[in-house]
Protein backbone atom coordinates (compact mmCIF):
# COMPACT_ATOMS: atom_id res chain seq x y z
CA UNK A 1 0.00 0.00 0.00
CA UNK A 2 0.99 3.65 -0.84
CA UNK A 3 1.42 5.06 2.39
CA UNK A 4 0.01 8.64 3.25
CA UNK A 5 2.26 11.63 2.76
CA UNK A 6 3.65 13.34 6.22
CA UNK A 7 4.31 16.56 5.07
CA UNK A 8 4.71 19.02 1.78
CA UNK A 9 7.96 17.69 0.49
CA UNK A 10 8.95 21.52 0.57
CA UNK A 11 13.18 21.38 0.45
CA UNK A 12 14.60 24.15 2.98
CA UNK A 13 16.55 25.56 0.04
CA UNK A 14 15.53 29.39 -0.87
CA UNK A 15 13.16 29.23 -3.53
CA UNK A 16 12.24 32.57 -5.36
CA UNK A 17 8.91 33.56 -6.60
CA UNK A 18 8.70 31.48 -9.86
CA UNK A 19 9.66 28.51 -8.56
CA UNK A 20 7.06 28.86 -5.77
CA UNK A 21 4.63 29.99 -8.06
CA UNK A 22 5.94 26.16 -9.81
CA UNK A 23 5.37 23.56 -6.46
CA UNK A 24 2.34 22.14 -7.71
CA UNK A 25 0.98 18.56 -7.88
CA UNK A 26 2.06 18.20 -11.31
CA UNK A 27 5.74 16.59 -13.19
CA UNK A 28 6.94 18.58 -15.62
CA UNK A 29 8.45 15.98 -17.95
CA UNK A 30 8.24 15.54 -21.79
CA UNK A 31 4.78 16.19 -23.41
CA UNK A 32 3.36 12.25 -24.69
CA UNK A 33 4.79 13.08 -28.12
CA UNK A 34 8.12 14.25 -27.12
CA UNK A 35 10.24 11.44 -26.96
CA UNK A 36 13.71 13.73 -25.43
CA UNK A 37 12.31 16.88 -24.16
CA UNK A 38 13.90 18.64 -26.16
CA UNK A 39 10.45 19.19 -28.91
CA UNK A 40 12.06 16.39 -31.40
CA UNK A 41 8.84 14.21 -31.91
CA UNK A 42 9.06 10.04 -31.57
CA UNK A 43 9.46 10.21 -35.23
CA UNK A 44 12.31 12.60 -35.34
CA UNK A 45 10.15 15.39 -36.78
CA UNK A 46 10.19 19.06 -35.01
CA UNK A 47 7.43 20.44 -33.26
CA UNK A 48 5.86 23.64 -34.58
CA UNK A 49 7.82 26.75 -33.04
CA UNK A 50 5.58 28.38 -30.52
CA UNK A 51 3.60 31.75 -31.70
CA UNK A 52 5.35 34.78 -30.63
CA UNK A 53 5.47 35.17 -26.83
CA UNK A 54 4.78 32.17 -26.07
CA UNK A 55 6.12 30.21 -23.19
CA UNK A 56 6.79 26.58 -22.21
CA UNK A 57 3.69 25.68 -20.59
CA UNK A 58 1.29 27.29 -22.94
CA UNK A 59 2.86 25.97 -25.84
CA UNK A 60 2.91 21.99 -23.73
CA UNK A 61 -0.83 23.16 -23.45
CA UNK A 62 -1.44 23.92 -27.01
CA UNK A 63 0.73 20.94 -27.94
CA UNK A 64 -1.67 18.54 -25.67
CA UNK A 65 -4.29 19.68 -27.71
CA UNK A 66 -5.52 22.73 -27.45
CA UNK A 67 -7.36 24.57 -30.64
CA UNK A 68 -9.02 27.46 -31.40
CA UNK A 69 -12.34 27.54 -30.73
CA UNK A 70 -13.71 28.97 -33.78
CA UNK A 71 -16.60 28.58 -35.74
CA UNK A 72 -16.87 25.24 -37.32
CA UNK A 73 -13.65 23.57 -35.65
CA UNK A 74 -14.58 19.89 -33.99
CA UNK A 75 -14.57 19.51 -30.94
CA UNK A 76 -12.13 17.90 -28.87
CA UNK A 77 -11.72 14.11 -27.78
CA UNK A 78 -12.19 13.67 -24.18
CA UNK A 79 -9.10 13.96 -21.85
CA UNK A 80 -8.27 11.22 -19.78
CA UNK A 81 -8.47 12.58 -16.23
CA UNK A 82 -4.84 12.18 -15.00
CA UNK A 83 -3.75 14.44 -18.02
CA UNK A 84 -6.55 16.88 -17.48
CA UNK A 85 -5.34 17.64 -14.41
CA UNK A 86 -1.79 17.93 -15.54
CA UNK A 87 -3.19 20.67 -18.55
CA UNK A 88 -4.61 22.84 -15.91
CA UNK A 89 -1.50 22.56 -13.82
CA UNK A 90 0.37 24.04 -16.82
CA UNK A 91 -2.21 26.23 -17.64
CA UNK A 92 -2.04 27.83 -14.50
CA UNK A 93 2.06 28.13 -14.10
CA UNK A 94 1.71 29.81 -17.57
CA UNK A 95 -0.98 32.23 -16.93
CA UNK A 96 0.74 33.20 -13.90
CA UNK A 97 3.75 33.82 -15.72
CA UNK A 98 1.83 36.19 -18.55
CA UNK A 99 0.04 38.20 -15.62
CA UNK A 100 3.58 38.69 -13.95
CA UNK A 101 1.75 38.47 -10.68
CA UNK A 102 3.58 40.62 -8.28
CA UNK A 103 4.09 39.53 -4.48
CA UNK A 104 2.12 41.26 -1.60
CA UNK A 105 2.62 42.60 1.71
CA UNK A 106 -0.69 41.31 3.93
CA UNK A 107 -0.94 42.04 7.74
CA UNK A 108 -0.58 38.44 9.41
CA UNK A 109 -4.49 38.30 10.27
CA UNK A 110 -5.18 37.92 6.39
CA UNK A 111 -1.99 35.82 5.12
CA UNK A 112 -3.95 32.58 6.38
CA UNK A 113 -3.57 29.81 3.14
CA UNK A 114 -1.10 32.20 1.10
CA UNK A 115 2.12 30.97 0.40
CA UNK A 116 5.39 32.58 1.15
CA UNK A 117 6.87 34.78 -1.52
CA UNK A 118 10.60 34.98 -0.19
CA UNK A 119 12.21 33.03 2.58
CA UNK A 120 10.23 33.70 6.30
CA UNK A 121 14.09 35.13 8.16
CA UNK A 122 14.19 36.00 11.74
CA UNK A 123 14.32 39.48 12.46
CA UNK A 124 15.65 38.80 16.40
CA UNK A 125 16.89 36.14 18.22
CA UNK A 126 14.44 33.92 19.47
CA UNK A 127 14.35 34.61 22.43
CA UNK A 128 15.55 37.65 22.28
CA UNK A 129 16.77 37.60 26.24
CA UNK A 130 17.68 34.84 28.56
CA UNK A 131 14.22 33.39 29.82
CA UNK A 132 12.92 31.45 32.48
CA UNK A 133 11.19 28.27 31.02
CA UNK A 134 9.39 27.68 34.92
CA UNK A 135 7.94 29.56 37.56
CA UNK A 136 10.39 28.98 40.61
CA UNK A 137 13.12 31.00 41.62
CA UNK A 138 16.17 32.39 39.86
CA UNK A 139 19.65 31.45 42.02
CA UNK A 140 22.92 32.38 42.05
CA UNK A 141 25.65 30.32 42.99
CA UNK A 142 25.88 27.65 45.44
CA UNK A 143 22.57 26.97 47.86
CA UNK A 144 21.28 27.22 50.30
CA UNK A 145 20.18 30.92 49.18
CA UNK A 146 18.70 33.90 50.76
CA UNK A 147 15.71 34.44 49.19
CA UNK A 148 14.86 38.39 48.41
CA UNK A 149 11.56 39.91 48.65
CA UNK A 150 11.14 41.27 45.54
CA UNK A 151 9.99 39.25 42.28
CA UNK A 152 10.12 39.05 38.47
CA UNK A 153 7.63 39.05 36.31
CA UNK A 154 7.09 38.16 32.44
CA UNK A 155 7.02 41.99 30.77
CA UNK A 156 8.77 43.93 33.11
CA UNK A 157 12.16 45.42 32.25
CA UNK A 158 13.65 45.86 35.84
CA UNK A 159 15.70 43.43 37.13
CA UNK A 160 17.43 42.58 40.50
CA UNK A 161 21.32 42.27 40.42
CA UNK A 162 21.74 39.04 42.24
CA UNK A 163 24.98 38.12 44.36
CA UNK A 164 26.21 34.57 44.93
CA UNK A 165 24.27 32.99 47.66
CA UNK A 166 20.73 34.62 46.31
CA UNK A 167 17.50 34.05 45.38
CA UNK A 168 14.55 36.16 43.38
CA UNK A 169 11.26 34.52 42.69
CA UNK A 170 10.42 34.46 39.30
CA UNK A 171 7.99 33.64 36.68
CA UNK A 172 8.03 31.85 33.61
CA UNK A 173 8.79 34.03 30.49
CA UNK A 174 9.96 37.06 32.94
CA UNK A 175 13.61 37.88 32.07
CA UNK A 176 16.57 36.62 34.20
CA UNK A 177 18.55 38.96 35.97
CA UNK A 178 22.04 39.50 35.33
CA UNK A 179 24.80 36.32 36.81
CA UNK A 180 21.56 34.03 37.58
CA UNK A 181 23.20 30.47 37.38
CA UNK A 182 19.78 28.60 37.17
CA UNK A 183 16.30 28.67 37.91
CA UNK A 184 14.91 26.59 40.39
CA UNK A 185 11.35 24.72 39.51
CA UNK A 186 8.69 26.07 42.69
CA UNK A 187 8.00 21.85 43.30
CA UNK A 188 12.28 21.56 43.53
CA UNK A 189 12.63 23.96 46.48
CA UNK A 190 11.81 24.65 50.02
CA UNK A 191 12.23 27.57 52.60
CA UNK A 192 13.03 27.54 55.81
CA UNK A 193 12.15 29.70 58.80
CA UNK A 194 14.89 31.99 58.01
CA UNK A 195 13.67 32.15 54.65
CA UNK A 196 16.36 30.60 52.98
CA UNK A 197 15.63 28.40 50.06
CA UNK A 198 16.89 24.83 49.95
CA UNK A 199 16.96 22.87 46.69
CA UNK A 200 15.47 18.88 46.99
CA UNK A 201 17.01 18.24 43.62
CA UNK A 202 20.34 18.85 42.47
CA UNK A 203 21.13 22.08 40.16
CA UNK A 204 22.93 22.36 37.13
CA UNK A 205 24.22 25.44 35.60
CA UNK A 206 21.85 26.95 32.90
CA UNK A 207 18.98 24.59 34.31
CA UNK A 208 15.54 25.57 33.15
CA UNK A 209 17.05 28.70 31.63
CA UNK A 210 15.99 29.66 27.69
CA UNK A 211 19.04 31.39 26.64
CA UNK A 212 19.05 34.19 23.85
CA UNK A 213 18.97 32.71 20.60
CA UNK A 214 18.13 28.98 21.29
CA UNK A 215 15.53 28.98 18.49
CA UNK A 216 17.19 31.30 15.98
CA UNK A 217 19.35 33.88 15.47
CA UNK A 218 18.78 37.18 13.70
CA UNK A 219 18.60 36.91 10.04
CA UNK A 220 18.64 32.90 10.26
CA UNK A 221 16.25 31.39 8.00
CA UNK A 222 12.91 29.99 9.38
CA UNK A 223 10.90 28.71 6.33
CA UNK A 224 11.50 29.00 2.39
CA UNK A 225 9.60 30.90 -0.47
CA UNK A 226 7.02 28.19 -1.38
CA UNK A 227 5.76 27.59 2.02
CA UNK A 228 2.47 27.82 2.76
CA UNK A 229 1.04 30.11 5.41
CA UNK A 230 -0.65 27.93 8.35
CA UNK A 231 -1.83 29.27 11.57
CA UNK A 232 1.94 28.26 12.77
CA UNK A 233 3.55 30.14 10.57
CA UNK A 234 1.39 32.99 11.46
CA UNK A 235 3.12 32.43 15.07
CA UNK A 236 6.07 31.77 14.26
CA UNK A 237 6.13 34.90 11.95
CA UNK A 238 4.47 36.95 15.22
CA UNK A 239 7.43 35.73 17.03
CA UNK A 240 10.06 36.66 14.76
CA UNK A 241 9.03 40.07 14.46
CA UNK A 242 6.92 40.32 11.53
CA UNK A 243 3.90 42.32 11.27
CA UNK A 244 3.46 41.22 7.43
CA UNK A 245 4.07 38.64 5.19
CA UNK A 246 5.28 38.81 1.45
CA UNK A 247 3.03 36.55 -0.41
CA UNK A 248 1.90 35.14 -3.73
CA UNK A 249 -1.53 36.82 -4.46
CA UNK A 250 -4.67 34.90 -4.12
CA UNK A 251 -6.10 33.92 -7.56
CA UNK A 252 -9.03 36.12 -8.56
CA UNK A 253 -12.27 33.97 -9.34
CA UNK A 254 -15.75 34.88 -10.52
CA UNK A 255 -18.42 32.76 -10.20
CA UNK A 256 -21.47 32.58 -13.04
CA UNK A 257 -24.51 30.52 -11.95
CA UNK A 258 -26.41 29.66 -15.39
CA UNK A 259 -30.21 28.02 -15.52
CA UNK A 260 -33.54 29.47 -15.57
CA UNK A 261 -34.68 26.63 -13.17
CA UNK A 262 -32.68 27.65 -10.36
CA UNK A 263 -34.00 28.94 -7.02
CA UNK A 264 -32.29 31.14 -4.47
CA UNK A 265 -34.80 30.84 -1.51
CA UNK A 266 -37.47 28.24 -0.71
CA UNK A 267 -38.52 24.93 -1.73
CA UNK A 268 -38.91 23.81 -5.05
CA UNK A 269 -41.72 23.67 -6.83
CA UNK A 270 -43.36 23.76 -10.48
CA UNK A 271 -40.45 22.51 -12.21
CA UNK A 272 -37.69 24.78 -10.00
CA UNK A 273 -35.19 23.50 -8.51
CA UNK A 274 -32.81 24.99 -5.20
CA UNK A 275 -29.20 26.18 -6.88
CA UNK A 276 -26.74 23.89 -4.52
CA UNK A 277 -23.48 25.69 -6.60
CA UNK A 278 -24.18 29.15 -5.85
CA UNK A 279 -23.82 28.73 -2.04
CA UNK A 280 -21.10 26.08 -2.11
CA UNK A 281 -18.58 27.63 -4.80
CA UNK A 282 -17.22 30.31 -3.47
CA UNK A 283 -16.48 28.66 -0.04
CA UNK A 284 -15.00 25.70 -1.90
CA UNK A 285 -13.06 27.82 -4.16
CA UNK A 286 -11.52 29.80 -1.12
CA UNK A 287 -10.29 26.54 0.38
CA UNK A 288 -7.98 26.15 -2.71
CA UNK A 289 -6.33 29.30 -2.44
CA UNK A 290 -9.23 32.12 -4.35
CA UNK A 291 -10.44 35.61 -3.98
CA UNK A 292 -14.31 34.91 -4.83
CA UNK A 293 -14.68 38.19 -6.51
CA UNK A 294 -18.52 37.44 -7.28
CA UNK A 295 -21.16 35.43 -7.66
CA UNK A 296 -23.71 36.45 -10.32
CA UNK A 297 -26.84 34.82 -11.57
CA UNK A 298 -27.09 35.02 -15.13
CA UNK A 299 -30.36 32.58 -16.29
CA UNK A 300 -30.01 30.95 -19.49
CA UNK A 301 -29.36 34.18 -21.21
CA UNK A 302 -26.68 33.90 -24.14
CA UNK A 303 -26.37 37.85 -24.36
CA UNK A 304 -25.48 38.06 -20.34
CA UNK A 305 -23.03 35.42 -20.93
CA UNK A 306 -21.07 36.81 -23.16
CA UNK A 307 -21.12 40.33 -20.96
CA UNK A 308 -20.13 38.76 -18.44
CA UNK A 309 -16.96 36.88 -19.87
CA UNK A 310 -15.25 39.76 -21.43
CA UNK A 311 -15.98 42.04 -19.08
CA UNK A 312 -14.04 39.52 -16.41
CA UNK A 313 -10.91 40.85 -15.04
CA UNK A 314 -11.04 37.64 -12.77
CA UNK A 315 -8.14 35.25 -13.46
CA UNK A 316 -10.49 32.23 -13.38
CA UNK A 317 -14.23 32.83 -14.64
CA UNK A 318 -16.47 29.20 -13.26
CA UNK A 319 -19.58 28.37 -14.96
CA UNK A 320 -22.13 26.30 -13.64
CA UNK A 321 -24.27 24.44 -16.52
CA UNK A 322 -24.50 25.15 -19.94
CA UNK A 323 -21.35 22.74 -21.04
CA UNK A 324 -23.67 20.35 -23.03
CA UNK A 325 -24.92 20.63 -26.09
CA UNK A 326 -28.49 21.46 -25.13
CA UNK A 327 -31.08 24.15 -26.84
CA UNK A 328 -30.11 26.88 -23.85
CA UNK A 329 -26.42 25.58 -23.31
CA UNK A 330 -24.41 28.45 -24.36
CA UNK A 331 -20.80 28.07 -22.61
CA UNK A 332 -19.43 26.59 -26.27
CA UNK A 333 -21.12 29.12 -28.69
CA UNK A 334 -20.20 31.71 -26.09
CA UNK A 335 -16.47 30.71 -26.08
CA UNK A 336 -16.36 30.11 -29.67
CA UNK A 337 -17.78 33.89 -30.10
CA UNK A 338 -14.93 35.59 -27.74
CA UNK A 339 -12.40 33.39 -29.48
CA UNK A 340 -11.05 31.11 -26.78
CA UNK A 341 -8.77 28.16 -27.07
CA UNK A 342 -10.41 24.97 -25.75
CA UNK A 343 -7.52 23.05 -23.47
CA UNK A 344 -9.77 20.34 -22.18
CA UNK A 345 -12.91 20.21 -23.74
CA UNK A 346 -14.72 16.91 -21.86
CA UNK A 347 -12.92 14.57 -19.80
CA UNK A 348 -12.85 10.92 -19.70
CA UNK A 349 -14.67 10.98 -16.06
CA UNK A 350 -17.65 9.70 -13.69
CA UNK A 351 -19.36 12.23 -13.17
CA UNK A 352 -18.72 15.40 -14.81
CA UNK A 353 -17.68 14.11 -18.27
CA UNK A 354 -18.86 17.50 -19.73
CA UNK A 355 -16.50 19.81 -17.68
CA UNK A 356 -14.08 22.35 -19.98
CA UNK A 357 -11.42 24.36 -19.08
CA UNK A 358 -10.41 27.53 -22.23
CA UNK A 359 -8.16 29.53 -22.31
CA UNK A 360 -10.07 33.17 -23.02
CA UNK A 361 -7.06 35.79 -22.04
CA UNK A 362 -2.98 35.56 -22.24
CA UNK A 363 -3.60 35.07 -18.04
CA UNK A 364 -7.46 34.27 -17.81
CA UNK A 365 -9.36 31.21 -18.40
CA UNK A 366 -12.62 29.66 -18.04
CA UNK A 367 -13.88 26.35 -16.10
CA UNK A 368 -16.99 25.16 -17.35
CA UNK A 369 -18.45 22.94 -14.06
CA UNK A 370 -21.55 20.65 -15.20
CA UNK A 371 -24.85 21.47 -13.30
CA UNK A 372 -25.54 18.71 -11.90
CA UNK A 373 -24.09 18.87 -8.01
CA UNK A 374 -21.47 16.17 -7.95
CA UNK A 375 -20.54 16.20 -11.94
CA UNK A 376 -19.75 20.08 -10.41
CA UNK A 377 -17.71 18.63 -7.72
CA UNK A 378 -15.42 16.55 -9.93
CA UNK A 379 -15.09 19.45 -12.41
CA UNK A 380 -13.92 21.40 -10.03
CA UNK A 381 -11.62 19.17 -8.65
CA UNK A 382 -10.07 18.00 -11.76
CA UNK A 383 -10.04 21.32 -13.64
CA UNK A 384 -10.13 24.24 -11.06
CA UNK A 385 -8.12 22.96 -8.46
CA UNK A 386 -4.98 22.52 -9.82
CA UNK A 387 -5.37 25.47 -12.04
CA UNK A 388 -5.70 27.87 -8.50
CA UNK A 389 -3.26 25.78 -6.70
CA UNK A 390 -0.69 26.31 -9.04
CA UNK A 391 -1.48 30.53 -9.48
CA UNK A 392 -1.69 30.61 -5.74
CA UNK A 393 1.87 29.08 -5.46
CA UNK A 394 0.08 25.90 -3.39
CA UNK A 395 2.12 23.07 -2.71
CA UNK A 396 0.33 19.89 -4.12
CA UNK A 397 -0.05 16.90 -1.11
CA UNK A 398 1.63 13.60 -2.26
CA UNK A 399 -0.26 11.38 -4.13
CA UNK A 400 -1.17 8.19 -2.12
CA UNK A 401 -3.35 5.19 -2.33
CA UNK A 402 -5.24 3.18 0.18
CA UNK A 403 -7.30 -0.08 -0.42
CA UNK A 404 -11.35 0.26 -0.89
CA UNK A 405 -13.28 -1.53 2.12
CA UNK A 406 -15.66 -2.72 -0.49
CA UNK A 407 -16.81 -3.26 -3.76
CA UNK A 408 -16.80 0.01 -6.60
CA UNK A 409 -18.75 -0.27 -9.53
CA UNK A 410 -16.83 1.69 -12.33
CA UNK A 411 -17.13 2.86 -15.74
CA UNK A 412 -16.16 0.80 -18.76
CA UNK A 413 -13.95 3.32 -20.02
CA UNK A 414 -13.93 6.37 -17.77
CA UNK A 415 -12.30 6.88 -14.48
CA UNK A 416 -14.70 7.66 -11.28
CA UNK A 417 -14.83 9.70 -8.05
CA UNK A 418 -16.50 8.12 -5.57
CA UNK A 419 -17.61 9.77 -2.36
CA UNK A 420 -14.96 7.96 0.69
CA UNK A 421 -14.91 8.35 4.41
CA UNK A 422 -11.21 7.56 5.47
CA UNK A 423 -11.14 4.79 8.24
CA UNK A 424 -7.95 3.41 9.62
CA UNK A 425 -5.87 2.56 6.42
CA UNK A 426 -8.70 1.94 4.47
CA UNK A 427 -10.93 3.96 2.04
CA UNK A 428 -14.66 2.93 2.73
CA UNK A 429 -16.80 4.24 -0.31
CA UNK A 430 -20.33 6.46 0.17
CA UNK A 431 -23.83 5.56 -1.28
CA UNK A 432 -25.54 8.59 -2.31
CA UNK A 433 -22.92 9.30 -5.43
CA UNK A 434 -24.63 9.44 -8.58
CA UNK A 435 -24.07 13.03 -10.28
CA UNK A 436 -27.15 14.94 -8.77
CA UNK A 437 -26.85 13.98 -5.34
CA UNK A 438 -24.39 15.73 -2.37
CA UNK A 439 -24.93 13.66 0.24
CA UNK A 440 -22.34 11.56 0.17
CA UNK A 441 -20.14 13.78 -0.57
CA UNK A 442 -20.96 16.08 2.10
CA UNK A 443 -20.63 13.16 4.81
CA UNK A 444 -17.06 12.39 2.70
CA UNK A 445 -13.47 12.65 4.04
CA UNK A 446 -11.92 12.35 0.12
CA UNK A 447 -12.89 10.99 -3.54
CA UNK A 448 -11.44 7.92 -4.34
CA UNK A 449 -9.99 7.58 -8.18
CA UNK A 450 -11.70 4.24 -9.20
CA UNK A 451 -10.36 3.10 -12.76
CA UNK A 452 -12.19 2.01 -15.81
CA UNK A 453 -14.05 -1.24 -15.01
CA UNK A 454 -14.45 -0.74 -11.10
CA UNK A 455 -12.87 -1.95 -8.36
CA UNK A 456 -13.10 -5.09 -5.85
CA UNK A 457 -12.99 -5.05 -1.65
CA UNK A 458 -9.24 -4.46 -0.55
CA UNK A 459 -7.96 -3.07 -3.81
CA UNK A 460 -5.77 0.34 -3.80
CA UNK A 461 -7.49 3.53 -5.49
CA UNK A 462 -5.74 6.84 -5.44
CA UNK A 463 -7.24 9.11 -3.01
CA UNK A 464 -8.03 12.86 -3.69
CA UNK A 465 -8.52 14.88 -0.63
CA UNK A 466 -10.71 17.48 -0.10
CA UNK A 467 -9.58 20.97 0.02
CA UNK A 468 -9.89 21.54 3.70
CA UNK A 469 -8.75 18.03 4.34
CA UNK A 470 -5.62 18.12 2.30
CA UNK A 471 -2.62 17.71 5.01
CA UNK A 472 0.46 19.91 4.70
CA UNK A 473 -1.24 23.10 3.03
CA UNK A 474 -2.68 25.10 5.34
CA UNK A 475 -5.93 24.54 3.37
CA UNK A 476 -8.14 25.77 5.96
CA UNK A 477 -11.36 27.36 5.18
CA UNK A 478 -9.56 31.21 4.45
Amino acid sequence: MTPRPGGTGLDAEDLDVEEALALVNDHRGPAPDDAHGDGTRRDGSRRDPAPHGEDADQRAVRDGGGTPAGPGRPRHRAAAWADARATASRAGRAAARAAGRTPVSVPLDAALGLTLAVPLAALTDLPSFDTSAMDGWAVAGPGPWAVREEGVLAGHAGQPLLADGEAVRIATGARVPADTTAVLRSEHGRTDAQHRLHATRPVTQGQDIRPRGQECGRGDQLLPAGAPVTPAVLGLAAAAGYDTLTAVPRPRVEVLVLGDELLTEGLPHDGLIRDALGPMLPSWLRACGAEVTGVRRLGDDAGALHRAVTASGADLIVTTGGTAAGPVDHVHPTLRRVGAEFLVDGVRVRPGHPMLLARTGEAQHLVGLPGNPLAAVSGLLTLAEPLLRTLAARPGPEPYALPLRGEVHGHPHDTRLVPVVLRGDAAVPLRYNGPAMLRGIAAADALAVVPPGGARPGQEAEVLELPWATSGTGACFT
